[in-house]
């Protein structure tokens, strides 16, 4: 049964991303003030997902940072593939 980390390392979480093929996004129309909103990972296998705009790792981090959050990702699928489940949770106190 393939398991899931939990991790708030910010070379962790791009080295996964990267890794992938997958590049830091948020979801357009949610930030403010040029900052970005709501955070994504996307994987463009088909191309760019519309409703997601790409930002800078520096950018992204500092988002997450700010929103508490962290990286819950899988490394391999049960059938021992390359996984690209990710998502973000609430970082434990």
């Amino acid at each position: 049964m393939a398991t899931a980390q939990k991790t708030t390392d910010h070379e962790v979480i791009r080295a996964w991303v990267e890794e992938r093929g997958g590049r830091p996004t948020t979801v357009k129309g949610t930030g403010t003030d040029g900052k970005p909103g709501v955070l994504r990972i996307d994987f463009p296998i088909d191309g760019m997902d519309e409703g997601l705009e790409p930002i800078e790792w520096e950018d992204f981090f500092e988002k997450f940072e700010e929103a508490n959050l962290a990286f819950l990702h899988q490394d391999t699928t049960d059938n021992g593939e390359l996984s690209r489940f990710c998502k973000f949770i609430e970082r434990d106190e």
